[in-house]
């Protein structure tokens, strides 16, 4: 990946940045910069409808191919977009997990059948998504899931029977895809399959999760012989973990320079914040400033030299670090606003004491090294994948 753009490009950056100047207003402007990592329970509703005016002026899905409703845009003008619209300060994506995830992950395996009834739903801004991996006991352990599926027999239909937690907006979500045991006999990797899963029925409920933060973003979900149809399934049964760590894959997009971008703005908060209260005289916090600085300006080269690689879901070397490197990053940025803030940190301003963006900032982001898989297990992962070392010894 080049790191300059070309005149195509440029041109192509001034298109998205009016258009997002245009629209970002009105009944819109009250999310600019809301709806990130901490703040997800802001504005549910406002942020769909914004999902679905992203969609009217065709900025859903831009890097998807033509055929299943993206623009097909090349890896640099992805990379101008998510960089445009965390500038501009849009909100959180109501269906990133659609669009990152599921959507590129049934275009890849899924029938056409499938891609024709799910695809649609998600570029138009209407349909969206959570994620159902992570379990009581399976978390960065994913292969030791025990949620159930198996086929009614008269019907066909799948029926699944377990629980799954840390599901990020499960409660305004249509629509979750879940990986569950069909094979009752298997343990490990094997034999678990992919299903996508209707959220409004009966055999579905949603409890929230409070966090430090008093918010409630995650979920617990559990499953009562809940039902999905039989070609619900995507791929074969027993293709589940293959399918699971292609949508891994995907999830270290190109979207991740727009979650750069995003810190990039913290940053240049704290940056002000420093010399509005003369911080930046103190050689400790001018050190740890920079140290930052330099920290997301390594993050993103790396990150352009990650999607230079196939975009199919494959992992590079390259991209196994990248978990662990914003995470560790972004912990010891939560630190250094909180040591600028000084005794503000501590005080709430008045009723009803919502915590501010860079106490938020702080409490959410104790949880960057454990969510999406534990710095243990990234470092895991490094060394066994990207380095070839011997694998950790494991239990019997």
């Amino acid at each position: 990946m080049k790191i300059g753009f070309s005149p195509e490009d440029e041109a192509f950056r001034q298109e998205i940045a009016t258009w997002l100047e245009a629209n970002l207003k009105d009944e819109f402007a009250a999310l600019r910069f809301r709806g990130g990592p901490g703040d997800e329970h802001a504005f549910p509703e406002e942020r769909k409808a914004w999902e679905r005016r992203l969609a009217e002026g065709g900025w859903t899905c831009v890097g998807w191919a033509p055929e299943h409703g993206g623009r097909g845009l090349s890896i640099s003008q992805q990379v101008i977009f998510h960089e445009e619209y965390a500038r501009a300060g849009g909100p959180g994506r109501m269906g990133h997990i659609g669009e990152g995830l599921a959507g590129p992950t049934i275009a890849a395996f899924g029938s056409e059948a499938q891609r024709r009834r799910f695809l649609p739903g998600i570029v138009a801004g209407r349909d969206f998504w959570c994620q159902g991996y992570s379990e009581p006991g399976a978390g960065s352990d994913l292969a030791n899931i025990k949620t159930r599926a198996w086929q009614d027999p008269d019907t066909g239909k799948w029926i699944l029977q377990g629980q799954k937690v840390w599901t990020s907006l499960a409660h305004e979500s249509d629509w979750c895809f879940v990986i569950a045991r069909t094979d009752p006999q298997s343990r490990g990797r094997e034999g678990l399959s992919f299903l996508l899963v209707p959220m409004d029925q009966p055999g579905i409920t949603v409890r929230p999760i409070p966090q430090l933060t008093a918010t409630s973003e995650f979920n617990e979900v559990f499953f009562d012989e809940a039902e999905t149809d039989a070609d619900a399934l995507l791929g074969a049964p027993g293709d589940g973990w293959r399918i699971a760590m292609a949508l891994l894959g995907f999830e270290r997009g190109v979207s991740t320079l727009g979650q750069q971008m995003q810190f990039r703005n913290e940053l240049e908060t704290l940056i002000g914040l420093a010399r509005d209260k003369g911080c930046d005289r103190d050689p400790l916090i001018r050190q740890r400033l920079a140290r930052a600085w330099g920290g997301l300006k390594i993050m993103r080269y790396n990150a352009l030299r990650m999607l230079s690689g196939p975009q199919d879901g494959s992992l590079k070397p390259e991209a196994m670090i990248y978990k662990l490197d914003w995470s560790s990053w972004h912990v010891e940025l939560g630190k250094l606003a909180m040591d600028i803030l000084g005794d503000e940190a501590e005080i709430l301003e008045a009723a009803p004491y919502e915590l501010g963006r860079l106490q938020s900032l702080f409490l959410f982001s104790r949880a960057d090294t454990i969510y999406g898989g534990t710095s243990e297990i990234q470092r895991n992962i490094i060394a066994e994948r990207a380095l070839g070392l011997p694998r950790e010894p494991r239990p019997a």
